[in-house]
């Protein structure tokens, strides 16, 4: 069986991605920046870690690892207007920044990995323009350029991919969708009239943790947003 670290498993697409990959035996290594119960995911051991810290306060884990899943995100929707720089800081620092770190941290036990795999998150937003997406698409579009570049310089050892998601019903969302109308119309806004689901995006983060042929690549789970009109 595999080890894998998830950084953000405390609820939506991590904590589903925790829950799956440990009913198939696997042991998870969850990092959170707040305790959360994850006492009934077996295999899971729940370490608390604030990504946004300067420094931030990894655990010690030794040997191998299979794979790493960076999976904390924002959701700050505003008119460029509206935005201030503490914005753009913020959401880099989160999607970015926090990416690097975790990866700078475990890079060593990747390598001890037999086909060890990073899977990272950027959104819809960066290939296909949307309105009020300006500091996420900006701080998503670091994380596809970092998943190219670290998948040439890990290669062939490391594979490294990223997901790039449309709008998906997460507690990160909520606001987005916590009534009926809101939730039509952005179901309506994709060609396969649904938005996604934590299991759409675990499945596939498990896809891009087996693909052993595979890295560098970005892969739109997006209901055919960035390419039907």
């Amino acid at each position: 069986m595999s080890k894998f670290i998830i950084v953000g498993a405390s609820s939506g697409i991590g904590f589903q991605l925790a829950k799956n990959l440990s009913e198939k035996g696997h042991t998870i290594y969850a990092l959170n920046r707040n305790k959360v119960d994850l006492d009934s995911i077996p295999n899971c051991q729940f370490h608390e870690v604030d990504i946004a810290m300067e420094i931030p306060n990894f655990p010690n884990i030794e040997g191998a690892i299979d794979g790493l899943i960076y999976c904390p995100g924002t959701i700050n929707l505003k008119p460029f207007r509206a935005l201030k720089a503490e914005d753009f800081l913020n959401e880099y620092n989160i999607n970015f920044m926090g990416a690097v770190k975790s990866i700078k941290q475990y890079l060593p036990n990747l390598q001890l990995g037999e086909f060890p795999s990073i899977v990272l998150f950027s959104t819809v937003a960066v290939q296909t323009g949307m309105s009020f997406h300006a500091s996420i698409a900006s701080a998503k579009g670091a994380i596809e350029g970092l998943t190219r570049s670290l998948a040439a310089e890990f290669a062939p050892k490391i594979r490294v991919n990223a997901i790039a998601p449309s709008l998906t019903a997460t507690p990160l969302a909520d606001k987005l969708i916590n009534n009926e109308s809101k939730l039509k119309a952005s179901e309506d806004r994709h060609p396969l009239k649904k938005i996604g689901s934590s299991s759409d995006m675990s499945q596939a983060v498990e896809f891009l943790l087996n693909a052993n042929w595979m890295t560098g690549q970005i892969m739109h789970i997006d209901g055919g947003m960035s390419a039907l009109r």
